[in-house]
């Protein structure tokens, strides 16, 4: 037997009320606010992600699946959304129609140790905002990311944090203050962090283990060392986040893994998944665009995790759409006739699902309640004779006859 790769699995047809749920919640929610859907190639040249992450992070260095075409060009498949968005922004001259505010959702691809709610294919759905550099941008982003989730129903559990990173201007100094520190702490940083040192000190920070976390709780913060200009950012975001009435707890932690943001970061993290406790992050990437050969453009973004808030809907709330009418068709000639009418009713708007593998009334009957249906037509003998059925309601047992002409008017205001 043949079975899947590790760290990829399949989403069966059980879980997908929950993953349509996401699905059309975002894009109502995303285009109330003005978002516009774009999809993006699922393989890119590996050179615009080198670029664009970083070469020398954890991403690029590590975890991207790369390899040569016929023609011997190097590809990757995508390990995150928003550098083939901003390639998409460049090549199309887009930078013309600001502000130019997109969504995406799909899957993504990393080689990462396999654990609750994280795969070597996982799904994001995400958001970019180019051509807004105000605070108040960053505010209306995050009031959206909480509106998907409180709209969702699992806002309860979760935390909104945020952080600065400041700019170039104010960030160099900083680094070199934070470089001193940690070479006074050099024996107790982990062997990964150590070999990252002097290639990215920020990222030590955001290192999970015990010795560094502790490392980095006594080190200096960057939102201390912030200039005028980001100072102000960020006084600005935390003003509009209290008037908009949107918890939110400052994590001078926070660096993010990804090394073109500046200024404004921000994660929603939740208790309820352990470790892996991020399930929608962001921030600002003002020079990123220039950095890739376009003009210089202001922008923010963000992305969920779809299977870590598929872990934390509410199975209760997710309605399954289960089949509302089965047709129970008993008999060679009953089954003839059943396409036909399922047909019709069809034609008629009604959802239908004739039973495929037919036998006695008692096993199709089963099998309608196994698949939830809430309304059973039953077509027999006497049925065909009559050009009737026996409508059943599954939940109370209550019985009724009706004409195949009458089924579309009847049954209509009985599945809203």
């Amino acid at each position: 037997m043949i079975t899947t790769v590790r760290g990829v699995r399949d989403i069966l047809p059980a879980e997908m009320p929950g993953w349509r749920l996401l699905e059309q919640t975002a894009r109502q929610i995303f285009s109330s606010y003005g978002y516009q859907e774009l999809r993006t190639p699922i393989f890119e040249k590996t050179e615009l992600f080198a670029r664009a992450v970083g070469a020398t992070s954890d991403i690029v260095e590590k975890e991207m699946y790369t390899f040569a075409d016929r023609g011997g060009d190097s590809l990757s498949l995508r390990p995150e959304g928003t550098a083939s968005v901003v390639r998409a922004f460049i090549e199309n001259n887009l930078q013309r129609t600001l502000p130019w505010a997109i969504y995406y959702m799909g899957p993504m691809f990393r080689y990462e140790r396999p654990q609750k709610g994280r795969f070597r294919q996982f799904h994001q759905m995400g958001c970019e905002l180019f051509g807004a550099e105000g605070p108040l941008a960053d505010a209306e982003m995050m009031a959206m990311v909480l509106r998907f989730l409180r709209r969702i129903g699992v806002e309860s559990s979760l935390t909104l944090e945020i952080n600065s990173l400041g700019c170039s201007q104010c960030r160099e100094p900083y680094r070199g203050q934070l470089l001193a520190f940690l070479q006074t702490r050099f024996e107790s940083l982990c062997e990964h962090c150590r070999q990252r040192l002097q290639r990215n000190p920020l990222r030590i920070l955001d290192c999970k283990g015990e010795g560094c976390r502790a490392v980095a709780r006594q080190a200096p913060f960057m939102k201390d060392h912030l200039c005028g200009a980001c100072g102000e950012h960020f006084q600005g975001l935390t003003t509009t986040l209290t008037d908009l009435q949107l918890p939110f707890a400052i994590n001078p932690l926070m660096v993010r893994g990804l090394d073109y943001y500046n200024r404004t970061a921000f994660e929603v993290t939740t208790t309820a998944l352990g470790t892996q406790n991020a399930v929608a992050a962001g921030g600002r990437y003002d020079g990123l665009v220039a950095e890739m050969g376009g003009v210089q453009t202001p922008a923010i973004g963000f992305a969920m995790g779809m299977e870590r808030l598929a872990l934390l809907l509410d199975a209760a709330r997710v309605d399954a759409s289960p089949p509302l009418l089965y047709l129970v068709a008993v008999g060679a000639a009953a089954g003839q006739r059943g396409v036909l009418l399922a047909e019709q009713w069809r034609d008629g708007g009604l959802p239908v699902v004739l039973d495929p593998l037919g036998g006695s009334m008692k096993a199709q009957l089963k099998r309608a309640d196994r698949a939830g249906a809430r309304f059973v037509l039953i077509l027999g003998e006497r049925e065909l004779a009559e050009q009737a059925v026996l409508m059943k309601n599954m939940v109370d047992g209550v019985q009724q006859v009706l004409g195949w002409d009458a089924v579309v008017a009847q049954c209509s205001g009985l599945l809203t």
